[in-house]
């Protein structure tokens, strides 16, 4: 199982807004902690893997490294030149990417071993209907690793934070504070806590572009619970990240407080994590199963 590199992953986050390549480069640095949360749970990438909302492609060839094979799926095709690269530059040949939706994935049902959720949740219309998905190509006893950032946090409302933490992702409209994130990084960037090659709206900004606003979710533990709830899945792990402003800025009985209340707990919290499982039919002659010889094949 391949280590954490924390100096890599540093150095690549600095400029992973510089292209599709270099995001991609970062994020297959990044995955080798959800390997490792995956091996502490007892979970091995052994069979067929699924990446459902790729991006450029980097978990997709980090997991082929340690799996028969990976798929990575992304409606916008940003792996078109990130992943294949990256991919050939690390000599891997068992990955392959596809252009497609989450809410109708172009694969037959119950043929992947392990499907990968990683902050895609958040942007798609129909959480449910992308679960649903995720569900039926999985294989029954198979694992969804599934995360995503709480809206109100620092961090998932995707907009730039400044280096005085106002959340003004809490005071304005979305509209509104979607329109300010762009006029601080054009006009303002020096306030902006991620600086140059680090901060897409930045990087934007300097283009003389602007950003499309994706998020169609405003993700609270709440609502993903509720979304669970009618999935079908059932949920081996949940863990939760405490945001770095709590933890150094807030006292511990108080931070505790917020993070047991139901009302303030999905403004401490900047990720949750899911390990989820398709249940095994009853076992009997109309119990379904995969073998190694079977292959995913697009619908």
């Amino acid at each position: 199982m391949r280590e954490v590199q924390p100096d890599a992953i540093r150095e690549s986050g600095a400029i992973r807004f510089r292209s599709d390549y270099h995001y991609s480069l970062f994020e297959y640095f990044r995955s080798a902690k959800i390997l490792t949360q995956l091996e502490r749970a007892g979970i091995r990438p052994r069979g067929r893997v699924l990446d459902a909302g790729c991006g450029g492609g980097g978990v997709a060839v980090s997991f082929a490294e340690e799996s028969a094979f990976a798929v990575g799926l992304d409606l916008i095709d940003r792996f078109k030149d990130a992943g294949d690269r990256l991919a050939k530059e690390r000599g891997i040949g068992n990955v392959s990417f596809v252009r497609g939706d989450g809410l109708s994935l172009p694969f037959e049902a119950d043929c992947f071993d392990l499907v990968l959720s990683h902050s895609v949740i958040e942007h798609v219309d129909s959480p449910e209907d992308y679960l649903r998905e995720c569900f039926r190509v999985l294989r029954p006893g198979g694992v969804l690793f599934l995360s995503t950032p709480p809206y109100y946090s620092s961090t998932g409302s995707h907009l730039a934070r400044l280096k005085i933490p106002i959340p003004y992702q809490l005071l304005l409209p979305r509209r509104w504070a979607f329109q300010l994130n762009f006029y601080l990084a054009r006009e303002h960037p020096a306030w902006l806590e991620q600086q140059g090659e680090s901060n897409s709206c930045r990087m934007a900004a300097a283009r003389g572009g602007t950003k499309e606003d994706d998020l169609a979710q405003r993700v609270t533990i709440g609502r993903v619970r509720l979304w669970l709830r009618s999935s079908g899945f059932k949920v081996l792990l949940e863990k939760r990240q405490v945001s770095g402003f709590f933890v150094r800025h807030v006292p511990s009985f108080i931070r505790h407080f917020l993070e047991r209340n139901r009302y303030t707990q999905s403004l401490v919290y900047s990720n949750l994590e899911y390990l989820l499982m398709k249940p095994a039919p009853p076992a009997g002659p109309t119990a379904s199963s995969t073998t190694e010889k079977d292959q995913w094949v697009p619908v």
